[in-house]
This record gives C-alpha cells, sequence and structure tokens, in this order.
C-alpha cells in the first residue's frame, strides 16, 4: 500500500467483554500514533456477533477490521472478511481466545493492538462445516479453530459461565472433566476425501484448522493454520485406562511439540503406526460424516445445536490476519543489543 495513503480501521467489539471504553481509547491512540484515520467502532448482538458490521466494513473499504471479542466474535468477523483481501486483527478479550494462542498473537489488550498497526499481514485458512439438522434443514458455519462433535462440544455445554467469569480458562478444566463420560458412544458413518466410506464409533471427532486448546494442550499437534489441510482426530477410548491412555499420549505430544520447536524442527508427531487405537489422527481436504443419532456440534468453541450429519471443507489462505513483524535479525558477529563493551 502506497505509505501515503491514508489507512482506515473499524472495530467490530463485543460490549459485554473486557473493558470497551479502555478498548477504544487505546485503539484511537495506537491508530494517530501509526498515522491511521480515525478508528470506527461497531458493537456486536446478541443476534449477530460480528458477521454484518464486519461485512459492511470490508464493503465500505476499510483497510483492516478489528475483532475485539472472544472465539464468537473472532469466527463471525473472520467469516466475514473471508475472501475479501480486508485484514483482520484480533483484541482478545475472551475466555478462551483460541485462534489468537495458536497464531502466537499477544493475548494482553495493549499489546494486541500494538501489534496490529505495527506488524505485517499473513493469510490461513478457513473452514466451513455443512451442518445436517436433526429435522432435515442445513446451515453453513465457517470455523478457523476446530469443530466437532464429542468432548469438544460437551465441554462447552458443561462450562460453568460463572466459573469461567471468576478463573478464567482453568474453568475449562472442570468442564472436561465432566465431559469424560462414555466410551465409543457415537456411531457414524464417515468419508474422507475419495476414500470408501467406513463405519466406526467414537466418543469425540474433532476437526482442526488449528491444533492447540486452551492451556495449549495440542489436541492436534501437526496442525498448521495455513497448510491447506485440515486436521482429524478420533478419540475412541474403553473405560479409565483408555482416557489415561489418552490423556499420556497428549502430554507425550506436548512434550515432542516443545522439542521440535526448541530444535526447530518441522518432524511428523501423530498418523500412521505412530498412532493408537484410543487416539488416532488423519488429514483431508473434505470430510463427510452421517451420526446414527442427533448429537451436539461445536465450532469455535460455541455450541450450535445438534446435528445429524455434517461436511467440512477447506479453503485455502483466504483469509488476511494481523501478525507481530519477527524480529531483526543480526548479521553473523553482530553484538546483540544490549551488548557492554569491556573496558574503563
Amino acid at each position: 500500500m502506497d505509505s501515503n495513503t491514508t489507512r482506515r480501521v473499524a472495530v467490530v467489539f463485543n460490549p459485554v467483554k473486557g473493558e470497551p471504553e479502555e478498548m477504544k481509547q487505546l485503539v484511537i491512540d495506537a491508530a494517530r500514533r501509526h498515522g491511521w484515520e480515525e478508528p470506527h467502532f461497531r458493537e456486536t448482538s446478541v443476534e449477530d456477533p460480528g458477521f454484518t458490521p464486519a461485512q459492511e466494513a470490508a464493503e465500505e473499504g476499510y483497510d483492516m477490521v478489528f475483532a475485539a471479542g472472544g472465539d464468537g466474535t473472532v469466527r463471525a468477523v473472520a467469516a466475514a472478511l473471508r475472501g475479501t483481501g480486508t485484514t483482520l486483527a484480533i483484541i482478545p478479550a475472551g475466555t478462551g481466545n483460541l485462534l489468537a494462542r495458536n497464531l502466537k498473537l499477544p493475548l494482553d489488550v495493549p499489546e494486541a493492538i500494538e501489534t496490529a498497526f505495527a506488524g505485517q499481514d499473513t493469510r490461513i485458512d478457513v473452514c466451513t462445516a455443512l451442518l445436517t439438522r436433526p429435522d432435515g434443514e442445513s446451515e453453513e458455519l465457517d470455523f478457523v479453530v476446530m469443530a466437532g462433535v464429542g468432548i469438544d462440544a460437551q465441554m462447552i455445554v458443561n462450562s460453568d459461565d460463572d466459573l469461567k467469569k471468576r478463573v478464567g480458562f482453568l474453568a475449562y478444566g472442570v468442564a472436561i472433566a465432566k465431559s469424560l463420560q462414555g466410551g465409543r458412544r457415537l456411531r457414524l458413518r464417515w468419508r474422507l476425501d475419495d476414500a470408501p466410506v467406513r463405519r466406526t464409533r467414537v466418543h469425540s471427532l474433532i476437526v482442526g484448522n488449528c491444533g492447540d486448546l486452551v492451556g495449549s494442550v495440542p489436541l492436534l499437534p501437526d496442525a498448521v493454520a495455513n497448510d491447506g489441510h485440515f486436521d482429524i482426530v478420533a478419540l475412541r477410548p474403553k473405560g479409565l485406562p483408555g482416557w489415561g491412555l489418552i490423556v499420556g499420549r497428549l502430554v507425550t505430544q506436548m512434550g515432542r511439540k516443545v522439542i521440535n520447536r526448541l530444535r526447530r524442527r518441522d518432524e511428523q508427531i501423530t498418523g500412521g503406526s505412530s498412532d493408537i487405537d484410543v487416539l488416532q489422527y488423519a488429514t483431508g481436504t473434505r470430510l463427510e460424516v452421517t451420526l446414527s443419532a442427533p448429537e451436539v456440534f461445536e465450532v469455535d468453541g460455541d455450541e450450535v445445536g445438534e446435528v445429524t450429519g455434517f461436511t467440512v471443507t477447506i479453503e485455502p489462505e483466504c483469509l488476511v490476519v494481523r501478525e507481530p513483524l519477527p524480529p531483526p535479525t543480526a548479521e553473523p558477529g553482530e553484538p546483540r543489543p544490549g551488548t557492554e563493551i569491556f573496558g574503563g
């Protein structure tokens, strides 16, 4: 963009999340500091968590749109901005803040705002879930983190809103504990890409564009937000010992992911012969699932009602997202900033 062109920013915010007035002033100050036009603020509502105001901002030519709120606000704004070229910036004001965590964006509000104005654009994939309702009606929902049936949806249903307000994302630990009931209770038929239709029983089936839950638990440790395919995990425990195996494997995968990051390696952690029967992984670009009975479905931290089937597809790199600039690299032999010179 021409440096002489004044850039425009809109903020789509949830008025009951965080500190809206303080957030507004921080955005106004940052916009002035970085030479952007005065920000335009648009509230979400119970009926519309952010899609329409974000869509209108994109149509009106705004260069960047902040999603200020929880995961529902971020998902709605992302859905409106996909394919438009308008940049999504995130002000994390929710409990989970899943996309921000997965993209390693700042969770501190002032830092997140500064990152948006001083950062750079990147592109990520967006998944779409076509849901079949028990009454036969269909509904299409976009998501940027995870969606599915089983533990993820049950965790949301079992979440205590008052507890979340008191202890934040730690409340999800209580919800998860309530959700660890039953074994392979879901019967389903599924088809991945062009493979034959198969039948199986699972406790949970999760599809992810990103892989980390709250607490940086890598449910899908190989998932990358811009790799052009989604990752799938099937949890298939048989009683308490099965859950023990799942927890143990998740802890092991978390350790391997940390080691890979420290060693700057890009080694696959899941899939193939490395999987265990109670925790199985796959990747694809189209997944069709039919359930034997209605089940609650979840998208990006929101419970969206019961389904009897769903189809997930993915569109690569269709959403522009603001991220921090990479740290400057030093030339070989160049002292690091702050290096003291001996002498005197």
